[in-house]
């Protein structure tokens, strides 16, 4: 059973509407919702790239974050979260938003990331060591097989804009044959620099899920075990894996991938929001990018997390510096909410270029790079196919058919080419409004690399 994971790392606190310094303007002037959504966005931003490069070893300021991770966001919140002042206190972070309400707040739990209360709480984490980074084995450095100028050429051009105008590249790795052949950082960021991963942990999410079938505890062609969908008669009853895997749950989604900003910055708890929507579609006949299915089938395998939490998974492909964080509630939003080193992101595509093995060993089933691959159902428009959590290249030329992509929000990309034995990684926090192309990468590296 999940507890509240927060009990003991919080000390309550009586709900305090003490004098404030007066909000900017801009903020005071915007409507309660968004001025509320944008200090828990911002807290836990904040929260996540400071405590979460400090657990990685590395160490990031303020002003780095508020430059990258706070610049370019939604529009509605992008105003207000520039001039919101953050109020650090050890493992809390806490943002003033209303004259009468406690400031929005995430804390961090060693081991866990952070979390964001829910509105009007006004409790402080008690702060805790950080503890040192487990030691990773670094990638072996091997001269390029192929086109070494090429290569140097399209890593420059991702961090010079010949990608995309306005694009900010954070982090760029090659790997061939298991084997770094490129690796690049931006100023402000390295090695054991950890950046949210946004949607790229929908792709974790359905290889923590592909551990549990090989396992055998789960069934992807089962109905998902959702205990709101129990009752008898409930259509959504018949949603499988599968089903939310493939995008393909026939769930209504509100909005383009279903933003779900209550849960991720509001404080909603996953279980309170994600089954509550209802079915506008047959299961399977229609995809629809909404976070909403990663996050059901996430809950709908939770239980085999006691035994074997995400984290034992990162630890065993020796991703050390990734931590999948959860609600305050304890539930693993493991959509979106998700921080990792782009090292770390490269060794988990290595894994599918292993088709599935660790030292040998199938941690994956069998035909789990098959299955993540196999387009069946419907598929969106546009310039990728759509697997299991993986996006696919199969209307790209110049790139091989089983090439597959795990995709982020604000640039990252984690592309993984099996049949060439190459790993592409790229972390940025591009703007909204500017977009990295990356097919013309992936492209352009395929090309010089033989």
């Amino acid at each position: 059973m999940r507890a509240l994971i927060l009990s003991a790392a919080l000390a309550a606190a009586p709900l305090s509407t003490a004098a404030q310094t007066p909000l900017p303007p801009v903020v005071s002037e915007a409507p309660a919702a968004v001025r509320s959504m944008a200090a828990g966005y911002k807290a836990l931003m904040v929260c996540g790239a400071l405590k979460n490069a400090e657990a990685a070893g590395g160490e990031r300021t303020l002003d780095s974050v508020e430059a990258n991770e706070l610049v370019g966001i939604y529009p509605e919140l992008d105003p207000l979260v520039r001039v919101m002042p953050v109020e650090i206190d050890g493992a809390s972070f806490s943002i003033a938003w209303d004259d009468a309400m406690p400031p929005r707040m995430a804390v961090y739990r060693p081991g866990r990331g952070c979390s964001v209360l829910p509105v009007g709480w006004s409790q402080h984490a008690v702060d805790a060591a950080v503890p040192g980074p487990a030691p990773a084995a670094p990638f072996l450095a091997s001269p390029v097989r192929g086109d070494a100028a090429a290569l140097a050429e399209a890593v420059e051009r991702a961090f010079e804009g010949g990608y995309g105008e306005g694009a900010n590249s954070t982090a760029v790795i090659v790997l061939q044959d298991g084997r770094s052949v490129a690796e690049r950082y931006a100023a402000g960021f390295g090695p054991d620099t950890p950046q949210r991963t946004w949607s790229v942990a929908k792709s974790l999410a359905g290889t923590i899920i592909g551990a549990a079938v090989r396992r055998g505890e789960v069934d992807v062609n089962a109905p998902a075990p959702i205990r709101e969908w129990s009752r008898e008669g409930d259509p959504r009853g018949g949603i499988t894996l599968d089903n939310l895997l493939r995008m393909a749950s026939g769930l209504t989604s509100d909005t383009a991938g279903n933003r779900t900003d209550a849960l991720y910055f509001g404080g909603v708890g996953v279980d309170e929001q994600a089954p509550t929507w209802p079915l506008i579609a047959p299961p399977g006949t229609r995809y629809r990018y909404a976070n909403n299915d990663t996050l059901l089938a996430v809950l709908g395998v939770s239980e085999s997390f006691d035994e074997h939490p995400p984290a034992e998974l990162f630890a065993r492909l020796g991703m050390h510096d990734t931590w999948a964080e959860t609600d305050w509630r304890g539930a693993y939003v493991l959509s979106s909410q998700v921080w990792s080193t782009a090292r770390d992101l490269a060794r988990f595509g290595q894994l599918y270029v292993d088709d599935g093995m660790v030292d040998g060993e199938h941690i994956l089933p069998e035909d789990w790079l098959e299955y993540v691959s196999r387009p069946s159902g419907p598929q969106p428009r546009g310039e990728q196919g759509y697997g299991a959590t993986f996006w696919l290249f199969d209307k790209s030329e110049g790139i091989p058919a089983d090439a597959i992509s795990a995709n982020g929000n604000r640039g990252q990309y984690v592309i993984i080419v099996p049949s060439r034995k190459i790993v592409i990684v790229r972390r940025g926090e591009d703007p909204a409004g500017a977009r990295f192309d990356h097919i013309a990468f992936t492209r352009d590296v395929l090309a010089a690399l033989d």
